[in-house]
């Protein structure tokens, strides 16, 4: 398994665990995560989900571009982070261990609460790679002042935790072996209020927070068919499994 299940209580701890490729998110792994991720939905008994991985590496590096070529993605019904923002009634914590990367950043925001270690950064290298962060990258002006969300959309370049906290990314940022445990008991806390209530207020805050997602959405599926059907994309990942300097096609 990629993807370990714990329970402390009424929150179920998913780890992530795949530390060879700093955690990387393969076809496999979307799939069990998202079944976990549906199975602890279902289950009365979970009141609250912490989601980490394993090791202070990485939190994910973000999709694992070698396997997507020979395996591809999974549909967007079964990627995590399209249940995780498509009306998730449980409250999910991340415990970003370390650094949060392309997909895997987006997977952080799609969570309701992050905790970041000292340690840890967040980027959106995408446009290096020829492609968009259409799951959730884009979305980054709703939770970030419009000048940092496109410096870092636009750029690539990442965001340390302290920025982050202080940016208000973020609700708390420990040393790294207390990560975990701060992230715990947040969701304890949490777990411990009316489940009715804690998943009305959610919906009802996310819908503020974002009031058309499906607007959204369809703007980045469409603004990533296109890119994917120009040659900027291949060459992009290309460049980034061969290790050189890509080499872009002419703007039109």
């Amino acid at each position: 398994m990629t993807v370990q299940e714990q329970r402390s209580g009424t929150v179920a701890v998913l780890t992530i665990d795949r530390p060879e490729v700093r955690n990387a998110l393969d076809q496999r792994t979307l799939l069990d995560l998202h079944a976990r991720l549906l199975a602890c939905g279902e289950d009365r008994s979970v009141r609250a989900v912490v989601l980490t991985a394993t090791g202070d590496r990485a939190f994910s590096a973000g999709l694992d571009l070698k396997d997507l070529v020979r395996n591809g993605v999974p549909d967007a019904a079964r990627r995590p982070v399209n249940l995780l923002r498509d009306g998730y009634a449980k409250p999910v914590v991340a415990a970003v261990n370390g650094a949060a990367v392309g997909g895997g950043f987006e997977l952080a925001l799609a969570c309701d609460l992050l905790v970041a270690a000292e340690h840890a950064v967040f980027a959106l290298p995408e446009v290096s790679r020829g492609i968009v962060a259409s799951e959730g990258g884009t979305d980054l002006p709703l939770r970030l002042p419009v000048a940092v969300a496109l410096e870092l959309g636009l750029t690539g370049e990442p965001l340390t935790a302290a920025d982050a906290l202080r940016l208000g990314l973020v609700n708390r940022v420990s040393a790294a072996a207390d990560v975990l445990p701060t992230a715990l008991a947040l969701a304890e806390r949490i777990s411990g209020h009316s489940p009715a209530a804690v998943a009305a207020t959610k919906r009802l805050m996310r819908r503020a927070w974002c009031p058309d997602p499906a607007v959204l959405r369809a703007e980045n599926l469409r603004a990533t068919a296109e890119l994917l059907d120009g040659p900027d994309a291949a060459e992009g990942a290309a460049a980034f499994l061969e290790k050189r300097a890509p080499r872009w096609a002419d703007p039109v």
